[in-house]
């Protein structure tokens, strides 16, 4: 069931690429990140309402509030960088410097997780990072 997930996410990152490409040609990139980002919050409160979840903010632990709110300015931050990195830059080179970013989370995960990282992960990410930057030099 992951991988149905992980499948859709990649799709919607895609589109979220093109279509923020499109949406900030004539906007400032901070601007339009705080509008997404107003939308991205409404509607992720939507979801959970619609799913009827259990909302007890109280219950919630210290360590997860900080570390919610270390991830969501991280996130800011990624964000921030990519609409002007895409403001500045052709999309089909942006996305995949971007998605270097699978890269680093397994290097991470391997860091600060203790996730063991087999050879065939490693190999994969070496490739991911070549092609990376093969298409980040592309003429």
């Amino acid at each position: 069931m992951w991988l149905t997930y992980a499948i859709l996410s990649a799709v919607f990152a895609a589109a979220t690429a093109i279509l923020a490409k499109i949406g900030i040609e004539k906007i400032n990139s901070n601007l339009a990140t705080a509008i997404r980002t107003t939308f991205v919050l409404g509607f992720a409160w939507l979801v959970v309402l619609i799913q009827k979840q259990e909302i007890n903010i109280g219950s919630i632990s210290q360590k997860t509030w900080i570390f919610l709110f270390l991830s969501a300015m991280a996130t800011g931050l990624s964000w921030l960088f990519y609409f002007r990195a895409l403001q500045l830059g052709q999309a089909s080179r942006v996305a995949p410097i971007d998605k270097l970013s699978l890269v680093l989370t397994i290097v991470f995960a391997g860091l600060f997780l203790g996730e063991k990282i087999s050879w065939q992960v490693f190999f994969g990410a070496v490739l991911m990072t070549i092609g990376t930057i093969v298409i980040a030099l592309a003429k």
